[in-house]
């Protein structure tokens, strides 16, 4: 069978996509779009189909659950992400990583700079590596520019936990995977996460499975 979708414009791949219903079907590392650096968006959707997508992706980042999504992970190579945590849980573990409220917002065209040379190192997953996290040292502090779904300028620090988040989802547009930048001997499943590594921070998993923090 021949494949279409190649030939439609990134609108009529959204509408398509739509078609399948919410939660949307996230695409796993291995596909291509991932490792692709996501096209600027410049008004490719209309004001009614870019309000459908993004209320898609952030019912698909509900339901999985996570605490953001980019575009390319549901198969949409635009520069367009998610990002809400509503920080609950264990409030040692909160206070260990810097976790509070991110409210639910939109990312058009994202970048980040650090600011400052510290690096955090946590455990961190992905909603396209379903069942596995490794530690990542991320910049404790970031700016953040973008646009919101609305055309208005983001330019605002973020620290801590939200700073992990937007880093996360801004690296997924330039093509590339936590797994990238993370500890390769940190790697491990959910379970073994639980069942192993639950203390708020990774130092023991650094002692035991042999990799140095920052």
């Amino acid at each position: 069978m021949v494949d279409t979708s190649k030939h439609l414009t990134v609108a009529e791949r959204v509408e398509r996509l739509l078609e399948t219903g919410d939660p949307l079907p996230i695409v796993a590392a291995g596909d291509p779009v991932l490792r692709r650096v996501a096209e600027p968006y410049d008004g490719q959707l209309d004001d009614a189909l870019l309000a459908r997508f993004v209320t898609a992706l952030r019912e698909t980042m509900l339901a999985a659950p996570g605490v953001g999504l980019a575009a390319p992970q549901v198969g949409i190579g635009l520069r367009i992400a998610v990002v809400e945590d509503l920080a609950r849980g264990p409030r040692e573990a909160l206070e260990a990583k810097g976790r509070v409220p991110l409210p639910f917002r939109v990312l058009v065209n994202p970048s980040y700079e650090p600011e400052g040379d510290t690096r955090v190192p946590f455990f961190e997953g992905c909603l396209s590596v379903p069942g596995w996290q490794a530690v990542v040292a991320r910049h404790a502090r970031v700016r953040l520019r973008a646009r919101d779904e609305h055309g208005r300028a983001i330019d605002e620090v973020f620290t801590d936990w939200p700073a992990r988040i937007v880093q996360h989802e801004t690296d997924h547009l330039d093509g590339t995977l936590y797994l990238d930048v993370a500890h390769a001997r940190s790697l491990s499943t959910n379970e073994a996460v639980a069942r192993h590594w639950s203390r708020p921070t990774p130092e023991e998993a650094a002692r035991e499975l042999g990799f140095e923090l920052p």
